[in-house]
């Protein structure tokens, strides 16, 4: 082998390498994107049994109910729609009723949401960006005039 093929050799071994590892990391996180959605813009069509999703909205008033366990129902809700959901585990200190919420998870077989994971609002002024947007937009949410 001629200097210039090995080189040419170790170049295109380099871009082989370069071009797996690109691919493995684009196939990686491929797997662990959740799409956001508010209960209003789910469909049938929109998400596959399985499918890891984000689903963001006001936690609905008086349907909060504890389980066994650390076992929570609750519904999330746009004002226009609802969508039970399930929860076993320890709930954010600041979740209640009535306030913005974030949950991820997938749907189980009977259409109820079975979250791995609940984020609450975190101050009186803050609500999470992708859910303010959605009520926004469905002319629900109004930022608070104040400081």
């Amino acid at each position: 082998m001629t200097r210039k093929q090995k080189r040419l050799s170790v170049i295109a071994g380099g871009l082989a390498f370069m071009a797996a590892a690109t691919r493995l990391t684009f196939y990686a996180l491929g797997q662990k994107a959740s799409y956001f959605y508010m209960p209003a813009d789910l469909t049938l069509a929109s998400t596959q049994p399985g499918q890891r999703i984000r689903l963001g909205g006001l936690v609905e008033k008086g349907t909060v109910t504890r389980g066994e366990g650390a076992t929570v129902a609750f519904s999330v809700t746009d004002t226009q729609k609802s969508v039970k959901v399930t929860y076993v585990g320890i709930l954010p200190d600041l979740f209640r009723e009535e306030q913005g919420v974030i949950t991820e998870g997938t749907f189980g077989p009977d259409s109820v949401f079975v979250a791995d994971s609940v984020l609450a609002k975190h101050d009186e002024r803050y609500m999470p960006k992708d859910v303010a947007d959605g009520l926004k937009a469905k002319g629900v949410w109004q930022e608070s005039k104040g400081k």
